[in-house]
Parts: C-alpha cells; structure tokens; sequence
C-alpha cells in the first residue's frame, strides 16, 4: 500500500499531521519532499481573482437580503 500524508518536522521527529493507519513496530519506507515556504504562501497569490466575473455580486448581495426576509418560523400560539 502507497499513500502521500503531510508531516511536520520537529526537534529530530518527523509528525504526521493526519491519523495513519499503520500498525505499531512496522516498518515503513519514508520518502521526504520539503515544500518550499515560497510555494506555500504563493498558492493564495495565484488564486486571487480567479472568480472574478463568474458571479454577479449585485444579484447575489440582494438575494441575500431578500432571504433574510423570508419568515420560517411559526407563530407562537400564546
């Protein structure tokens, strides 16, 4: 079995940051890709902008409003 998880190097021990199911004392082969800290930061950069014109703000900000007009709850029988 292969799987890819993400880990965090700390003080000499490497700390998967998601459960694995692995049983204890096995022993597994560990293959290390250092994710550049510039490559992290620049994944928002590049995402910035890519929904623009795919909505209609306008339309979207009155939708919101009139649903917030829109009573679901019934009325208390006192």
């Amino acid at each position: 079995m292969s799987r890819t998880i993400r880990a965090r190097f700390s003080k000499g021990v490497i700390e998967p940051l998601e459960k694995i199911d692995i049983g204890e004392g096995k022993e597994i082969t560990v293959t290390i890709m250092e994710v550049p800290l510039k490559a992290r930061d620049n994944a928002f950069e590049k995402s910035a902008g890519s929904w623009k014109g795919t909505i209609d703000t306008e339309k979207l900000i009155e939708d919101i409003y009139a649903d917030r007009l829109v009573q679901t709850r019934k009325e208390p029988k006192l």
